[in-house]
């Protein structure tokens, strides 16, 4: 229960149905309101409530990867890290340890059986649909796992949390990583980081130096705004070099590309599949699914070629593998290009 509308509906919808409820609320940072907001809908519904505390291992399991991953030119995706190692591996074997049988969340994505297999699909609200922050989920982390809300929509979900008297009802969507609250970045990661990040050169394709940045943990692949620069054309960000420490950039058509290398991919079914595997990839969460095929290389890393240029292939972001609305896999961006 984190505190907001989503996990407080799915517990009331559980307790509706007749499930034995227990509503667990991970305490991730030094301060968090959540946590009361947690305990009040907990006493509505008369369910027991527990905080585990997470700090340690949010820290050194979320966090220190955020920082490193962009003090290394990357843009990591923290939540997809989080699902998998925190919310559906820590947690979940806490839950286990006081008895559950399944843990059960807010978001919007559905489980379902076809046969022996377990299957991972998209929410029904489009809108709203986090299948690709669960990506890295395997079969049997799935197997213990329920998304009461996730054949609702957001409208719905308020309605329900209204019709139960939840004080979550009217809360606020947050859109904001939970450990930098004031969506600052560049600011949190200078004050994190043990060597604060230096100022370097802006440069464009051919090595011409344009300008200088203020610290290549401020910026990230495609960004157009923040550099000043003048140009005759606007100019995008189509490469971080942190062994120059430089940011790269050039016109928009030059952020496209159809090739990247991922590696760390998850497959969803209970046996690899045949390859080459004809998908919809997405490459960030709010980028549209486009035809790609997926090929494995002799490193162990996997070669995804689109059908169509993609604009900003980011390093160090998450792409997931769909067909149809169901979601199959996914992995890491390595690299732009093969």
């Amino acid at each position: 229960m984190s505190g907001g509308v989503d996990s407080s509906v799915a517990a009331a919808l559980l307790k509706e149905e007749g499930h034995d409820v227990i509503g667990l609320t991970m305490r991730l940072m030094p301060h968090s309101a959540a946590i009361e907001d947690a305990r009040k809908v907990a006493n509505i519904l008369g369910i027991p409530h527990h905080v585990i505390d997470f700090r340690d291992i949010f820290a050194r399991t979320i966090i220190d990867d955020f920082c490193r991953e962009y003090a290394l030119g990357r843009t990591p995706n923290p939540c997809v890290r989080c699902n998998e190692y925190i919310k559906f591996g820590a947690l979940r074997e806490k839950a286990a340890e006081m008895g559950a049988d399944f843990i059960a969340t807010g978001h919007y994505a559905r489980v379902e059986k076809d046969g022996t297999e377990i299957l991972l699909k998209k929410g029904i609200d489009t809108k709203k649909d986090q299948s690709y922050f669960l990506c890295r989920l395997t079969c049997e982390q799935l197997s213990h796992t329920m998304f009461p809300i996730g054949h609702l929509t957001k409208i719905k979900v308020r309605q329900i949390a209204r019709e139960n008297g939840l004080p979550t009802a009217s809360r606020p969507e947050s859109q904001e990583i939970c450990f930098i609250p004031d969506n600052d970045y560049a600011g949190f990661l200078k004050g994190y980081l043990k060597q604060p990040p230096q100022p370097g050169p802006i440069m464009d394709g051919r090595g011409n130096v344009l300008g200088e940045h203020r610290g290549i943990t401020a910026y990230t692949i495609g960004q157009r705004h923040g550099l000043g620069i003048a140009a005759a054309e606007p100019l995008y960000i189509t490469a971080i070099a942190p062994d120059r420490n430089a940011v790269v950039v050039g016109t928009k058509a030059q952020t496209y590309g159809t090739e990247l290398v991922a590696g760390n991919l998850n497959w969803m079914a209970s046996k690899s599949p045949d390859y080459p595997v004809n998908v919809k990839a997405r490459i960030r969460y709010r980028h549209p699914e486009a035809a790609a095929a997926v090929t494995p290389l002799e490193d162990g890393n996997y070669y995804v070629k689109f059908a169509a240029p993609q604009m900003a292939i980011t390093p160090g972001q998450t792409i997931a593998f769909y067909d149809g609305d169901t979601i199959i896999g996914g992995g890491t961006i390595i690299r732009q290009g093969r």
